[in-house]
C-alpha cells in the first residue's frame, strides 16, 4: 500500500503543477513583476522520480528547468485507529535550473521555486482520495555546481501530506 500511496500523491502533485492555475500561471505573474522573466515550464520536464542530476544527464538529453516530484518518507502513525493507513507522507518537489552563466542563476531558480510554492499554497486543503495538505513547506537551496549547460543549481520544496485511507 505504501508504494502505491507515494505514487498516487506524486501524480496528484504533478496534476496541480500542470493545471491551468498551476506553476506556469504563477510564473507568469511573478515574471511580470520581475525585470528578468523566466521561461514557462515545459510540462514534459516534470516527472515523478528521485534521481540525481548528474545521473539524469548521463542517461540522456536533459532540458532545464526540470522538476522532479517524489516521496521521501511515509509514516503510518495510526492516528485514526479504524483506518488501515492514517499518517503522513513527506513529499519533495525538486527544481533544477541550468544556464551558461552564473549571473542570474539563483534569481531564476528562485522564481521557479516561488511559482511552485504559490501553487502549493493555493492548493491547501482536501485533495481527495484521503489526502490533505495543510499548507506548510520547507525550501532548501543547494550550491551551484558544474553541470547542465555549464552551471546547475537545485532547490527542494519539502512538505507533508496528511493521509487517511482504508
Amino acid at each position: 500500500m505504501t508504494a502505491k500511496l507515494g505514487s498516487a500523491i506524486s501524480d496528484k502533485i504533478i496534476q496541480l503543477i500542470a493545471a491551468p492555475a498551476g506553476v506556469n500561471s504563477s510564473l507568469a505573474a511573478l515574471s511580470a513583476a520581475d525585470s528578468a522573466p523566466a521561461a514557462a515550464l515545459d510540462m514534459a520536464r516534470v516527472c515523478a522520480q528521485n534521481v540525481a542530476a548528474d545521473l539524469m544527464e548521463r542517461s540522456g538529453a536533459v532540458n532545464y528547468p526540470a522538476v522532479n516530484v517524489y516521496c521521501e518518507k511515509i509514516v503510518n502513525a495510526l492516528t485514526e485507529k479504524s483506518r488501515s493507513f492514517s499518517g503522513s507522507a513527506r513529499m519533495t518537489v525538486e527544481v533544477r535550473h541550468s544556464q551558461d552563466r552564473l549571473d542570474g542563476l539563483q534569481d531564476t531558480l528562485e522564481l521557479y521555486v516561488d511559482a511552485v510554492t504559490q501553487t502549493l499554497s493555493a492548493s491547501r486543503g482536501d485533495w481527495g482520495d484521503g489526502m490533505f495538505y495543510g499548507g506548510g513547506y520547507e525550501v532548501s537551496f543547494a550550491a551551484v555546481k558544474h553541470g547542465g549547460r555549464n552551471f546547475i543549481q537545485t532547490a527542494k520544496v519539502a512538505f507533508e501530506i496528511g493521509v487517511s485511507r482504508n
